[in-house]
Parts: C-alpha cells; structure tokens; sequence
C-alpha cells in the first residue's frame, strides 16, 4: 500500500433538513443504494485507506450499522454532536490509536474519485494538511442588504472547498482541542488548522464531487458516477478459474484474506476470484491468457499475490489502449460466506484497475451440495471484463 495508511471520518450525522422529505439525504439512492454506500466505498477504493470511522445522528445510527454490516474496514459508528465540529470531535476520539492520518469526508459526496483522493493524499503526506478546492469562476460581488452591491471582488483569490480533508491525526487533534477551548468554530476542518498556523495545501478538486444538498442534486450525483460510455470500440472477454481447498493455506479472495481452515492451493496464493478476471481482462484485450503471462513454472511467481497480477494485467490492458467499462465476477463456493467483505473485495478490485467502484460486480452462489464445490473440495469463478478503446 503506497504511503502511510489513512483513517477516514465519514460524517453522516446531519439531518438533511435541506434536503426535505423527512429522511436523512444519505439514504436517497443513486442506482439503487443509498448515498452513504457510494460515499464510503469511494473513500475504502484508495489502498490508502485502510479503515472507516462513521459519524451517525442517533436517530439514524442503527440504520447505517445494517446498511454497513458487510463492509468490514469499518471500525466504529460513533453518535455525532449538535455541529458538525462537534460530531468530527467525537470521532477523532474513537480512532484506532495506531492511526497517523485522518480523511475527513461529507457522507453526502458520493461521486469523490479515487484519483481525486490519492491526489490529496500525497499532497497531505508531503504538507501535513491539504483539501480538494476549486477556483471561483463567478463574479462576486459583495452587498450588506442582499438587494444592492457595494463592490465587485476580486474571484482569483477565492476557492471552493470539498472533501475529503486529509490531515496528520495529531495536527487535526491538537487543532481541534484548542480551537474548542477557545470558543472557536470553523466552518470545515481545515479552518481549524489554519487556525492553529499551518498552512493547508489546495488541491484541485472535482467538479463532479458534488455534496448532495436537494434532490435534483441525485440526478448529477448519478451522471457524475456512471461509467463513461463506451468511445470507440467494445470489446467483451470471459474467464474461469477453479482451485482445491487444502489445509495449511490461507483462504484468498478478491484481494482479502478470509478466516476459513481451509485455503486454495496453488502456486501463487491462488486467488481464484482474481484470477478469472485476469483472464476475462486479458482476453477482451486479446493479450493471451494468465498462464502464458504468469506460468507456474517460474519460480518468481511461487506465493505473489494475485493483486500484483491483476494489477500488472491493468497495467497491460491500458498500455494495449484499452480501459475498463464494467467487469462481473461469480464465485461458486458452499463456504464461507462472502457478503461481509464483498465491500472490501470491490473497493481493492475498483483500486487495482483505476475504476470506479460503480464498474465492479461481485456476487457468489453456491453447488447447493453437488460436484466439487459442493463437496468443498474446491472453488470455481467465472468472470466478464467490457473494454473500450482510451479515448
């Protein structure tokens, strides 16, 4: 994982009164699932970010514990505060100790780019501090009565802010303590390390990382998030993989590593998720097949990880002028279950390829008790890849 590894805040303790309808605005859904769950799987695509505290109004706490009972990088659900200072307070209370940094990020800005984030990322490594901004491009202009202006100001010296904020952990801590001591509120997190006399690096952000306000705003929200269309032309590639269960190895799938006794044998750590989409990849691309690229009789692929693989196919792929458009992964396992980490599997998978989450489909079925699956001798994976040509 490149750089240290991020905590990430996301706050989701607001009302949304702005919003109306009488429910919180991060449960409104763009394709189906709740604004939250884009939110957070956008922040958990960066390696960087290795676990989620969520901040809930406690009206919605117990809601969002079932929403994101499956997605195993959140540590806590923490009750936020009267003020959105005070519920980012809490949570920096409640973050694993063994946490260096933190991102702070609006629960209700789904469509946060997985390039976006890494760009802040290295900015906050380098300058301890640094948030997405965008330049005013309007005239402003300033007025005391809302009906006359009194003078026109000058744009180039002012941005508009987003999320996410990354910061040092200790500096936002220490910001945020005596800012609260002094009576101080800010207005983003940021202003209480400005406060505090350190410089916040600006970083450009996107202007399609929108915080959804009114409900027009989910429709933009959904233009923003949906894959780009196809430019040129399509092409579409198939791939299977099957290994045995053995005692002795670790169960690999889809990047994580499960408690399971059994795990897949095999001559790297015989991911066989992984490995299916490497060849359905591979095969849209017409670059041949995982075995001719990574044979098992080399010993320098004896244990790699399959991330590495993929990773190094993603990087194949785009150098033969292709990019992913969608890709769809069946595993076909009797255990264990896999719905707790199909967030975290999506979000590594979404990483490797520098897509968005939104282009990753991951599902499991069983052998209902028949064949080698269902005698738990092995598992299988099927997977599809859709490329299109780079524009």
């Amino acid at each position: 994982m490149p750089g240290p590894a991020i905590t990430a805040i996301l706050a989701a303790a607001g009302t949304g009164a702005r919003f109306g309808g009488g429910e919180n605005k991060i449960f409104a859904e763009i394709g189906g699932r709740p604004v939250l769950l884009w939110s957070l799987e956008a922040l958990l695509a960066s390696p960087r970010v290795a676990t989620a505290v969520i901040v809930a109004n406690p009206r919605d706490r117990d809601r969002i514990a079932e929403l994101t009972r499956d997605v195993s990088q959140v540590a806590e659900i923490c009750l936020g505060g009267a003020e959105r200072a005070d519920s980012v307070w809490n949570a920096l209370q409640r973050l694993p100790r063994e946490a260096g940094w933190v991102a702070v990020h609006d629960a209700a800005r789904p469509a946060a780019s997985l390039e976006l984030i890494e760009r802040v990322a290295a900015a906050a490594e380098q300058h301890r501090a640094a948030v997405p901004a965008l330049p005013v491009t309007d005239t402003l202009k300033r007025s005391d009565d809302g009906l006359t202006t009194l003078t026109t100001v000058n744009r180039r010296e002012f941005f508009t802010v987003q999320t996410p904020q990354i910061f040092e952990r200790g500096l936002l801590a220490d910001a945020y303590r005596e800012a609260r001591a002094a009576g101080f509120s800010g207005t983003d997190d940021a202003s209480y390390v400005e406060r505090a006399g350190v410089p916040v690096r600006l970083v450009a952000g996107e202007a399609a990382n929108l915080k959804i306000t009114h409900p027009e705003d989910l429709a933009r929200a959904a233009r923003a998030l949906a894959p780009p269309p196809a430019s040129g032309p399509v092409r579409t590639g198939f791939g299977y993989d099957v290994h045995r269960l053995v005692a002795g190895r670790p169960l690999v799938l889809g990047g994580v590593t499960l408690e399971h006794p059994l795990g897949l044998d095999g001559h790297s750590d015989a991911d066989v998720l992984l490995h299916a989409l490497c060849d359905a990849l591979l095969g849209a691309a017409a670059l041949g097949d995982i075995g001719e690229h990574f044979p098992n009789t080399e010993e320098r692929w004896r244990g790699v990880s399959s991330l590495r693989l993929l990773r190094e196919v993603a990087r194949m792929v785009a150098q033969a002028g292709w990019r992913v458009v969608n890709v769809d992964l069946m595993l076909i396992a009797e255990a264990p279950r896999i719905r707790p980490y199909v967030g975290a599997m999506t979000a590594i998978i979404a990483a490797a390829l520098h897509t968005g989450i939104g282009q990753v489909n991951l599902k499991a079925t069983t052998g209902e008790g028949m064949g080698f699956v269902g005698r738990e001798e092995g598992m299988a994976a099927h997977a599809v890849a859709t490329l299109t040509a780079s524009t």
